[in-house]
């Protein structure tokens, strides 16, 4: 949806007064530990849409429990809020929190080879064995096979 400052302003409002319901006036225990991290609103105020966080196990029953309760939550924002009309309410998943801990556990597995001096030209100034490790000058590298080493320390190519 567009935003603009009047929608964007509307949007904080009603993100408020979603916690607070969600708080303190519905008592369903699948709604726990739900964080709302988003809303936007459209420009006419008749439709929101709320993003909401979890654990990623549960968000199916995260999402039945807002559906179920999408009524008395429609009906406690009336009193709630001074607007004219109250918004259909389309709660979804936040999946952001699931991405970036994609990334930071991608960033803590680094490759051994990442931290290897390299020229200007990004080639390993050392060379590396299949385990990561520097290979000592003369040793084969892992990939190497007996006949590979041979022929290139003898210089003969077999073609």
């Amino acid at each position: 949806m567009k935003q603009n400052n009047v929608t964007r302003r509307l949007a904080e409002q009603l993100r408020e007064k979603l916690g607070y319901i969600l708080l303190f006036e519905i008592a369903d225990p699948r709604l726990d530990l739900v964080t709302i991290t988003g809303v936007e609103v459209s420009q006419d105020r008749s439709y929101a849409r709320i993003f909401v966080s979890c654990e990623g196990a549960r968000y199916e029953e995260v999402l039945g429990a807002l559906g179920a309760a999408k009524g008395r939550i429609r009906s406690l924002l009336a009193r709630a809020l001074d607007w004219r009309v109250v918004p259909e309410l389309d709660f979804r998943i936040d999946r952001s929190t699931d991405e970036a801990e994609r990334i930071a556990l991608a960033l803590e597995n680094v490759p051994p080879t990442v931290v290897v001096e390299k020229d200007e030209a990004g080639y390993p100034l050392q060379e590396l064995d299949g385990d990561g490790e520097e290979a000592e000058a003369g040793e084969p590298l892992a990939g190497d096979t007996a006949e590979s080493v041979g022929a290139s320390e003898s210089g003969a190519i077999d073609g």
